[in-house]
């Protein structure tokens, strides 16, 4: 079946993956190289040979794909390290059959918007479906622990193919919002790794 997304004209429309430079390479280099692969397909667009590059020591690299196939790299400090990430519930929904949300690109208004109304005191927000299904967080994968092990979030819920989760391999399952101060809470992403959570709500 034809993606939804071939044929998208959107102007400045580009498909984004943010990579941990360790100083010498990118540990998640091939997951990365897939999901902007799969991305591109998707969109109907080429992608052609690129040598990741950065600087002789850890930074965030940002590598984007525009539609005429251009590849553009750039690189940046890392953000400090947190301990525990505090998390919250956004204002924004999803929408689980968004074909959007299957790439990582630059039309995220949702992500944009639930990051900009960060409350005071909170690290992250966490997005719902229109069924009221857990997703994402506006820059993070979520990951839990009712007592039987790490489990995510479906994919089928509308979300990012996180190369962290696709790394790890955990199981996905449905999480509602009244689950979230029950579990035990981690958020990850390829750029800041796995990091303990902590529902405040």
């Amino acid at each position: 079946m034809e993606s939804r997304l071939r044929g998208a004209d959107e102007p400045g429309l580009k498909l984004i993956e943010t990579m941990l430079w360790d100083g010498s390479g990118v540990a998640l280099e091939s997951l990365h190289r897939a999901r902007l692969l799969a991305g591109a397909q998707a969109l109907g667009w080429s992608c052609p040979a690129f040598v990741l590059k950065g600087p002789a020591h850890p930074a965030r690299l940002r590598l984007t794909l525009d539609a005429g196939g251009t590849v553009a790299l750039e690189s940046g400090p890392l953000s400090p390290m947190k301990d525990v990430w505090r998390l919250a519930l956004s204002r924004e929904r999803l929408t689980s059959t968004d074909p959007w949300l299957r790439v990582k690109s630059t039309r995220r208004a949702a992500y944009d918007r639930a990051r900009a109304e960060l409350p005071e005191g909170i690290d992250e927000v966490i997005l719902l479906n229109e069924r009221g299904e857990v997703c994402d967080g506006s820059i993070s994968t979520l990951f839990f622990d009712r007592g039987n092990g790490l489990r995510t979030p479906p994919l089928s819920a509308g979300l990012l193919p996180g190369v962290l989760r696709a790394s790890l391999a955990v199981p996905e399952e449905t999480l509602l919002p009244g689950d979230l101060p029950l579990v035990r809470l981690w958020i990850g992403n390829a750029l800041r790794g796995f990091c303990p959570a902590r529902w405040v709500g």
